[in-house]
């Protein structure tokens, strides 16, 4: 019998079908392990989102939609953005430049709809705001 080694264990290569039920089961094992694990991570992600979208409606209304700025858009964005101000419906974003600016547009809806899901008061748009090169976008920790 030949065996190849995948994943750190030897499985038969041709052997007759009680050898590939064998392969199965394993492979099946594995599958089920990893699903569990998916879906125990899936409820966990599940409960965050309860907490953090708890917490952001018990924020005063006109800070919500800030707070929620870096949980929505991640912290690769968050990173180079800052948001600024929210009023009347509008969150504005200060980016670092007009690059950033364009990308942002095309997922300001998606970012729209998530925000609107965590807070009170409704975001209609985000507007994004380029500063010049010497205004600091992100607070000093």
């Amino acid at each position: 019998m030949r065996l190849w080694s995948s994943c750190g264990g030897n499985f038969p290569l041709n052997v007759g079908t009680r050898g590939r039920t064998a392969v199965l089961k394993s492979n099946l094992h594995f599958s089920s392990a990893f699903l569990n694990k998916a879906l125990y991570l899936e409820q966990a992600g599940s409960e965050l989102e309860k907490i953090v979208a708890q917490s952001l409606r018990q924020a005063p209304p006109a800070q919500a939609p800030l707070m929620a700025w870096p949980v929505v858009c991640g912290s690769a964005v968050a990173e180079r953005t800052q948001a600024l101000s929210f009023d009347k419906g509008v969150l504005r974003v200060a980016v670092p430049d007009a690059g950033w600016k364009l990308e942002l547009q095309m997922l300001a809806p998606r970012y729209v709809a998530v925000i609107n899901r965590y807070t009170v008061e409704t975001v209609c748009r985000i507007e994004f705001v380029v500063l010049r090169p010497e205004t600091p976008v992100k607070n000093s920790r």
